[in-house]
């Protein structure tokens, strides 16, 4: 038996851990966020690309979609720790830019990947898994399913660290939906 086990263990691919060692994701500034649907399902809404010459490419929402939009402004309007500075839903991802404001509101540890509400500021990943958790319980409220998981594992961050950089991620999310179709999340 225990040669079964060490031959599973072996064979089993090692996750590497997404965030950047020894960073405090709880620091000022901003990131870019994508976060997935898990095997790429379109939940979110799908792309119509508009009619007319001067029509734009432009996500229409679905009842999960507008659930994901719903918490990401929400978020924005009631936590004054947290900027979300630019977003796109797209039919199976999500992009944004966040940034983390801890002016005024002291310090905070992210060891444990949350804070205390009113104190300091949320790491990164508090801000991430509010978002998840909130619109799965809306899932599973909207359509009758206990604990379904929609969200992928984790999410993609990348810290903007210059002015420039930050301009092509914003010029990226806002030119999303026209490139759907050469996106490497797109899917029919």
């Amino acid at each position: 038996m225990k040669d079964t086990v060490n031959l599973m263990q072996e064979k089993l691919p090692i996750r590497k851990y997404p965030r950047l060692k020894d960073y405090d994701y709880s620091q000022y500034g901003p990131y870019f966020v994508t976060l997935c649907i898990k095997d790429k399902r379109n939940l979110l809404g799908r792309v119509d690309v508009g009619s007319g010459f001067h029509a734009r490419p432009f996500v229409e929402l679905t009842d999960l979609g507008v659930a994901v939009q719903k918490t990401i402004e929400y978020i924005y309007t009631n936590d004054k720790r947290v900027e979300i500075q630019q977003y796109v839903i797209m039919p199976n991802h999500v992009h944004m830019i966040v940034a983390l404001n801890t002016a005024g509101y002291g310090s905070c540890t992210a060891e444990h990947g949350s804070c205390t509400v009113g104190r300091g500021s949320p790491t990164l990943q508090a801000v991430v898994g509010r978002i998840k958790s909130y619109t799965t319980k809306l899932w599973n409220e909207m359509y009758g399913t206990k604990h379904e998981i929609f969200w992928q594992r984790s999410f993609h961050d990348h810290i903007i660290r210059s002015e420039s950089d930050y301009q092509k991620i914003w010029q990226y999310i806002d030119e999303n939906p026209m490139r759907w179709m050469e996106d490497c999340y797109y899917t029919k």
